[in-house]
């Protein structure tokens, strides 16, 4: 899981408009890393702080919005259910990661100046 940016620096955050009505960004890739390490979409989602319901309303926006499952959901039984990540999951928390480490490369300079003149704004 990715740790936070410190609250003082500038940072970047990737969003990709898959459709006119949906998108990827890190809410919904950091969902799908805490299915892949918790084993389940509920417990994924109480990592989040996040409502069991909101947890598998997003599943399923990401699965609609991908047109294919990133997310295979097993249903209750003896031991409960449980979820994990497709092949197509792993690689598209995969693509998102290197597409938002391209991003946050191709910024730094930009995020660097930024801190910068932030930095030094006189207060008034």
């Amino acid at each position: 899981m990715r740790k936070s940016p410190s609250p003082s620096l500038p940072s970047l955050s990737v969003r990709i408009d898959l459709d006119p009505e949906g998108r990827i960004g890190p809410g919904k890739i950091l969902l799908l890393e805490n299915i892949n390490s918790c084993g389940s979409i509920s417990a994924a989602g109480r990592a989040m702080n996040m409502s069991y319901k909101r947890a598998w309303d997003l599943v399923d926006e990401i699965n609609r919005i991908c047109q294919r499952a990133a997310v295979d959901r097993q249903t209750g039984g003896k031991n409960g259910g449980g979820a994990m990540l497709t092949p197509f999951g792993l690689s598209l928390i995969e693509r998102y990661r290197k597409i938002e480490r391209s991003a946050e490369s191709a910024a730094r300079k930009e995020l660097q100046a930024l801190r910068a003149d932030i930095g030094h704004r006189t207060k008034g």
